[in-house]
């Protein structure tokens, strides 16, 4: 039987993937947890649809995030953060923080896995934080 697969399936295949499997693997396994359907022309056409409008919409995510980083360049963020006396943060600032001040401060939206950051920042001072190849300074002052 022939199956479309609506979701990641493991050791068969990717979403929207055209699989041929067993019929009791379909009808007992597969349908009734809805990570696929039987393939007709209907579905392979709406689903080569979905296909195309899903790779759509990644581009155009993929270009709003390229000019995100662009904006980047030579921008200065600050930020107050409660301090000791020896100037060591109580909270440290890690890329999850940093992404957040972005969409608070400038509204540019960031993810947060292509913000380079050895270590979270537990100190006073000005760092600069590479986003993929673009740099933007950061600094960190106390309450």
């Amino acid at each position: 039987m022939k199956v479309i697969l609506l979701h990641d399936v493991p050791n068969m295949g990717r979403k929207y993937d055209i699989k041929n499997v067993s019929d009791g693997y379909a009808r007992n396994f597969l349908i009734p947890r809805k990570l696929a359907q039987i393939a007709t022309t209907q579905s392979i056409q709406s689903i080569e649809k979905q296909k195309k409008q899903k790779e759509q919409e990644k581009e155009v995510q993929k270009d709003i995030l390229g000019k995100n980083i662009e904006t980047l360049e030579n921008l200065t963020i600050s930020v107050t953060e409660k301090a000791s006396e020896k100037g060591h943060l109580f909270a440290g600032i890690d890329k999850e923080k940093i992404s957040k001040i972005l969409k608070e401060q400038k509204q540019i939206d960031i993810p947060v896995d292509i913000i380079e950051l050895e270590k979270p920042i537990k100190e006073i001072g000005e760092y600069k934080i590479k986003v993929k190849d673009k740099e933007f300074l950061l600094v960190v002052s106390s309450q």
